[in-house]
């Protein structure tokens, strides 16, 4: 494997444990998240999450490149 393979899969890991450590702060959860429930059928659409998420993405990203 080369270096860009191993970053992404670390990268990809990561996401994946912040995505499983983010709903213990209640993230997933707040007022604009939709969920759908309808016996076998289950929706989810995080919309407030993604925002918040993107802000501060978006802020630490513009902290590091300052």
């Amino acid at each position: 494997m080369d270096r860009y393979a191993l970053g992404v899969i670390g990268f990809l890991a990561t996401v994946g444990l912040l995505t499983f450590a983010s709903v213990r702060f209640g993230l997933g959860r707040l007022p604009g998240d939709m969920v759908i429930d309808r016996g076998s059928f289950y929706f989810y659409l995080p919309i407030t999450t993604s925002i918040l998420v993107s802000l501060l993405l978006s802020l630490f990203l513009w902290l590091v490149n300052r």
